[in-house]
């Protein structure tokens, strides 16, 4: 390479390595206590950490990456340095770590950890000086303890410093000091004069790629190298400047040789069609975890939840960290990402936002010990004892158990059982003697050699053993002690990890391939350029979610809902999106390019919902392509060589890592031969380096898009100044506010335009599913919110504990709860006239307290942010409960999100735009719970007196049942506004309705949880004189949510008046969920259509005196009702509305109907009264069985077959059935069954030719006008490829 400095650092972006780095005590400073820690002083000072220092790192720095001292010091070594005797383990141990950078970049740190004699006399006194004053604080500690040393323990020198400790040891302390003596055989003991004082020290190697087992190998040869007897060939300095400087990235797709200081070191890179590079080994992240908790960690990193890991060993996090991270390909992990969380970081562990991080458990420590601010959402994972805690509800991923299955035959194929909970080898560098491999069969092969007896394939294997005999000196043990023996079975189990690596990889490859094959045909392309698709990224939608789940199977979609919100799926689709006008990245062109092969392959064109689970079936292929790399080498770098370096540099001295010389490391050498030796891989690199450099704006604008995305610094995380710590939590603040925004707004998009397309005429194609979504995801946040710099937690929801502490302070100043169906009084009033008394902040909550639900902390928290939000109540909830500003200062931080005023109220007023949409969440989410519902029957105003003459009953029904027929009781015919004295009824409040509502009636029943209420069938018993009166209206009133639902009547109710039913099947609209917030008047979603009214009635009774009614607005009218049943049926199930609705509702099949047959109707020549349109069928079908009776069928165009049959059966069904409902409500059930049984379409032809039609229609009428009649056939004929199921209130009484 070339040999200027600037040409060194200058393509560090080349080079396999960027920095050596070497960290341990510093004798010049002294010992400083690692006050971060947490470890007390009753512990023995050898048993402390003390702070450690980067001694010394090569090059100074590079451009592209500079250097963080500080960050590479406290992962290199996270719990400071460390100090053992000769009587303790002094194995080394070897750990890595990864650092992000704000591009969304990383680097890797490899460390070997090893123990170094001390031979500072400064470090051994202070050393001594410590275990002096520990000895005596803990001996004045015992005596104190005893009546006798009372006196003596009064001048203990527990708060003395150590220089003033020193000075005051004299001989009245003999006593005191004569117990160290004793102790000198205990565990962490120490006498100079008898021990020998070992400190720990880091060599460590920072790479651009996770070069694991090269980095490891030449980093433990290195220090075999400082232990060994004999000096090694070269000066250390030569093997550091040769990996530094003269090694570069291997080639895409190609392996590289590099020497270390005992023998050669490969390594190799995927190639551009191969996944990633990822060396840590899979099959040891799930021999500890198993197969089934590392699908399910999976799970949770996928939906960007929290994740915890926890293990004694460093590199055990890194391994199950990194493992993850690789699995997620083609997506990439967005958030914090520290597998290693050292004492100075461990205030991250309040950020409020999902992260993967890792922690190292003490020895002992239980997980109970474990105070943790965010637990509602979060995945623990504790590495050491096999287990993982996942959140509560975590979907399944899709093809779980298919996935699970072919997971386990890989395993099993590399001798591993699926099951886990293997104690995998530590990860100690320690080497111990293995079988020697004989020499003997080494001579052998080479016999057979010289007498050609050896194929290709087996001189090739002969070459590589006598490599490896030269390498380890045949059959004799080096001075790292490994034999031919040893060093084989390494570098079999380095090639059987990467195989099973690639593997286990392919199979996740392929089911994200499986899942999201067609993503491609779901993008939004919306911007004409860049430029205003950045200005307008979040008022624009990239990717149709809606029509993707709606492909995809019913069991996914769960998984599927909660994945299309997370941060690496928009990313990703902003990724693709981006790439109409910048060269795409090299991720997706991997991801993409393996789509477009397996749909060359793919030629089953099944229906993607219910397509087979499909094995990977690259697993060989992928294997065999890194086996070829791994069993001969395609590049070698240049060898260590002489530097120019001074005399006396670089000696030998065992045990000790020598002091390198800077002036030969810190930069390239350009005066030696080997410095110009350049190969042709960098030369390319470097090239492609420069072409990208200046590509123009496309990569600009991509790294605008990247930045503007995270908003948090990643490379400031690792920054543990005070002021770098408030900053981060600032940013938190600031991000936390930014989710609410986006989250709210969201919710507020997707909800209105669900009603902007349904107008109250069922639910959403499939953002009934994304509801749920956005609401959970409303929930998590809350949680993060409030879990943000707690430091009083009681549970696992932070929520959950705050409204706890609230309601113990509130129950020192309440009265005694009152009963569940008198809930205190937060009063509105509406034009509708209805009161609606609503729940307290604790009165909710001592309702979520006694639901027989089960719920833990976290589930009652949802179901209280739930019942809020479906109240309209959330805002105002909070807002209350933030008011107890001594509550807040005593739970949480200063730096809490909940202490910063201003940031706190906007966060409540985008809470509060929630108002704006209805949300029915509690109420679908919670079916089991028993709920009180209160009705009143309103009579009409002129009339009410005869309220007080029927004994009436009701049956409500919903979209999860219905709840029988209740009774009134007599008692409850209140009068003159006394039930206002009652609490939450639903009555008559303004005092324009004082003269209006003398009677009516209301009472109070209790059931299983309706849902959506839908119908409500009112009838009396027609007992007593005057059994009869006008119905208005029936309100139903749910006493926990608050809902108020209105069934329109308008009708009478009693014999010998109106229809002369006793009974009515009433359709209902919800009036409002909540009511107004004192920020304006309530705003909500569009009435869905009711029973039709009694102005519509009127109209109706009313067409017998008009003659002339324009034809094409009742045939208009009766297309759209047509329609608006096929829209419904050609939703996916679960995302259907109420069909009842479009059946009997105003604008319903029924009422349009209803309106065609009265078109044209001599009402005033046949009936003296209102016109019922069931008179003229009932009719029909009687002169149709007379006719037939007395064979006079034959001078009409009817001719007798099975739908003139069907037609008088089913009349006369309907006659017969014992239910008082009415002519109009046999001409409802008529229409009904009709359809329901495909018949409708063959009656309506049959009534308009019979001869009554003619003597009872006008000429005009749409009855007898054959093409209107055929038309509407026809239109009727589309709906009998839908099977309609009726709500059991429209077909009670009524066998057919």
């Amino acid at each position: 390479m070339n040999g200027t400095a600037g040409s060194s650092t200058g393509s560090a972006s080349c080079r396999f390595a960027h920095y050596f780095v070497v960290c341990g005590v510093d004798t010049e400073t002294g010992l400083e206590p690692d006050d971060g820690a947490g470890e007390g002083f009753e512990q023995s000072p050898i048993r402390r950490s003390f702070k450690s220092k980067v001694l010394v790192h090569y090059p100074e720095n590079t451009d592209r990456n500079p250097f963080n001292k500080d960050a590479v010091n406290m992962l290199c070594m996270p719990r400071g340095l460390s100090f053992r005797t000769q009587a303790d383990r002094l194995d080394p141990q070897f750990h890595s770590f990864t650092m992000s950078f704000d591009d969304g970049t990383r680097s890797y740190g490899f460390v070997h950890t090893f123990y170094e004699e001390v031979t500072s006399a400064q470090i051994i006194t202070a050393m001594q000086t410590l275990f002096q004053m520990h000895h005596v604080e803990h001996h004045s500690a015992s005596s104190a303890s005893s009546p006798s040393s009372s006196s003596s323990s009064a001048s203990s020198p527990s708060t003395s410093s150590m220089d003033s400790l020193v000075s005051s040891l004299d001989e009245s302390d003999a006593e005191s000091l004569a117990g160290v003596s004793s102790c000198l055989g205990c565990a962490g003991s120490f006498d100079p004069a008898r021990d020998t004082l070992y400190v720990s020290k880091a060599l460590c190697l920072l790479t651009p790629l996770p070069f694991l087992q090269a980095a490891r190998q030449f980093l433990s040869q290195l220090h075999q190298a400082v232990t060994s007897h004999t000096a090694p060939p070269l000066p250390l300095e030569s093997y550091i400047h040769n990996i530094l400087y003269e090694v570069p990235l291997p080639p895409p797709g190609r392996s590289l040789r590099f020497h270390g200081v005992q023998g050669p070191i490969l390594c190799q890179r995927p190639g551009p069609g191969e996944l990633p590079l990822g060396e840590y080994p899979l099959g040891e992240a799930f021999s500890l975890l198993g197969v089934d908790n590392m699908v399910q960690l999976l799970t949770c990193a996928l939906l960007e939840t929290q994740v915890l890991l926890c293990s004694q060993d460093y590199q055990r996090l890194m391994t199950v960290a990194e493992g993850v991270t690789t699995l997620l390909f083609p997506f990439q992990w967005q958030h914090i990402y520290l597998p290693i969380v050292s004492a100075p970081l461990h205030h991250l562990l309040d950020a409020p936002v999902p992260f993967l991080m890792g922690i190292q458990r003490r020895v002992g420590a239980q997980r109970s010990s474990l105070h943790l601010p965010h637990e509602a959402n979060l995945c623990f994972v504790d590495i050491d004892n096999h287990c993982v805690e996942a959140p509560e509800h975590l979907p399944v991923f899709p093809d779980q158990s298919e996935l699970i299955q072919e997971l386990s035959e890989v395993l099993l194929r590399f001798g591993l059982p699926p099951q886990g909970g293997l104690i995998t080898k530590p990860s100690t560098t320690t080497t111990t003697s293995s079988p020697r491999l004989s020499s003997l069969v080494l001579e052998d092969l080479m016999e057979d050699r010289r007498n050609g007896n050896l194929g290709g394939e087996e001189l090739a294997v002969l070459e590589r053993l006598q490599a490896l005999a030269r390498r380890c000196g045949g059959d004799k043990t080096s001075d790292g002690g490994k034999t031919l023996g040893h060093v084989f079975e390494e570098e079999e189990e380095e090639l059987r990890d990467a195989k099973l690596n690639i593997q286990l990889r392919e199979v996740f490859s392929g089911r994200f391939a499986a899942m999201f094959g067609r993503y491609e045909d779901f993008l939004i392309h919306s911007a004409l350029d860049l430029d205003s698709w950045l200005s307008n990224r979040e008022a624009m939608f990239s990717f149709d979610k809606g029509s993707f789940l709606s492909v995809q199977p019913a069991a996914h979609l769960h998984f599927l809902s909660r994945f299309l919100e997370t941060s690496m799926f928009s990313s990703f689709v902003d990724g693709k999106v981006i790439s109409r006008w910048a060269d795409r990245e090299p991720l997706q062109q991997l991801f993409d390019s393996r789509v477009e092969r397996e749909r060359l392959y793919d030629t089953d064109e099944e229906d993607p919902r219910n397509c087979r689970y499909r094995k990977c079936t690259s697993l060989f292929e992928s294997a065999q392509a890194i086996e070829r790399r791994m069993l001969k080498a395609d590049h070698t770098a240049i060898h260590p060589h002489l530097l120019d370096m001074r005399i006396g540099q670089g000696r030998h001295q065992q045990g000790y890592f020598p002091k390198l010389q800077a002036d030969v490391l810190a930069q390239g050498q350009n005066s030696n031969k080997w410095s110009s030796r350049v190969t042709a891989s960098r030369r390319t690199d470097s090239k492609r380096s420069s072409v990208n450099e200046h590509s123009g704006v496309d990569n600009e604008q991509r790294q605008k898009h990247t930045f503007a995305r995270k908003n948090l610094r990643q490379s400031k995380l690792l920054d543990t100044s005070p002021q770098a710590v408030t900053q981060t939590h600032r940013e938190f603040v600031d991000g936390l506010l930014s989710e609410c925004r986006l989250k709210t707004k969201r919710m507020l998009m997707e909800r209105m335009g669900k009603e902007s397309v349904e107008l109250g005429q069922g639910e959403a194609n499939i953002t009934g599913l994304q509801e749920n979504t956005l609401i959970h995801g409303l929930c998590d946040l809350l949680e993060r919110t409030w879990g943000h710099g707690l430091q009083l937690k009681q549970g696992k929801s932070a929520l959950w504990s705050h409204l706890l502490h609230y309601q113990a302070a509130q129950g020192k100043m309440e009265t005694p709860a009152e009963s569940p169906g008198c809930n205190g009084l937060d009063q509105r009033t509406f034009d509708e006239g209805t009161q609606l008394l609503r729940g307290t902040l604790t009165q909710d909550m001592r309702f979520i307290q006694t639901m027989s639900e089960g719920l833990s902390e976290v589930g009652q928290a949802r179901a209280w942010i739930h019942l809020a939000l479906e109240k309209k109540m959330l805002s105002q909830h909070l807002k209350e409960l933030l008011t107890n500003q001594e509550l807040l200062r005593q739970l949480y931080k200063p730096h809490a999100f909940l202490l910063c005023e201003e940031e706190r109220e906007q966060f409540l007023f985008h809470l509060l735009s929630l108002n704006t949409v209805d949300y029915l969440c509690f109420t679908r989410v919670f079916t089991s719970i028993s709920i009180p519902y209160r009705v009143v029957i309103i009579p009409m105003k002129k009339l009410s007196i005869a309220m007080a003459t029927v004994d009436p009953w009701v049956c409500v029904s919903g979209e999860m049942g219905d709840s029988g027929v209740r009774q009134i009781p007599k008692n409850t015919q209140e009068i003159y506004f006394q039930v206002c004295k009652c609490s939450s009824a639903v009555i008559i409040t303004s005092d324009r309705y004082m003269h209006c509502y003398t009677y009516y009636l209301c009472f109070l029943f209790q059931c299983k949880n309706l849902g959506r209420l839908s119908t409500l069938q009112l009838g009396q018993e027609n007992s007593g004189l005057l059994a009869k009166c006008l119905i208005d209206c029936v309100m139903v009133y749910n006493e926990i949510t608050g809902h108020t639902y209105k069934f329109p009547c308008g009708r009478w109710l009693g014999k010998g008046v109106g229809d002369g039913s006793l009974e009515r099947v009433l359709i209902g609209q919800l009036v409002s969920p909540g009511a107004e917030e004192e920020a304006g008047r309530w705003t909500g979603t569009p009435p869905e259509l009711a029973s039709p009214s009694q102005s519509v009635r009127t109209v109706l009774g009313s067409l017998g005196n008009r003659s002339r009614m324009l034809s094409v607005e009742v045939q208009e009218d009766m297309r759209e009702a047509a329609n608006n049943l096929v829209k419904h049926f050609h939703k996916p199930e679960q995302e259907r509305g109420n069909l009842t609705v479009l059946l009997c509702g105003e604008g319903g099949l029924v009422l349009s109907l209803e309106k065609f047959l009265l078109h044209g109707f001599k009402s005033t020549r046949l009936f003296q009264r209102n016109v019922f349109v069931w008179d003229f069928v009932e009719k029909a079908v009687v002169s149709m069985e007379t006719a037939d009776q007395m064979g006079d069928l034959h001078g009409s165009t009817l001719t007798k077959g099975p739908p003139c049959d069907s037609l008088c059966h089913y009349v006369n069904a309907i006659n017969a059935s014992p239910r008082n409902i009415g002519k109009e409500g046999k001409f409802q059930l008529f229409v009904c069954l009709g359809i329901r049984d495909r018949l409708l379409s063959q009656w309506l032809p049959l009534l308009a030719v019979f001869p009554l039609t003619a003597r009872t229609y006008e000429e005009g009428a749409l009855l007898r006008d054959r093409a209107a009649v055929h038309s509407l056939s026809r239109i009727l004929h589309t709906l009998n490829e839908f099977t309609i199921t009726l709500e059991t209130a429209l077909v009670k009484g009524v066998d057919l």
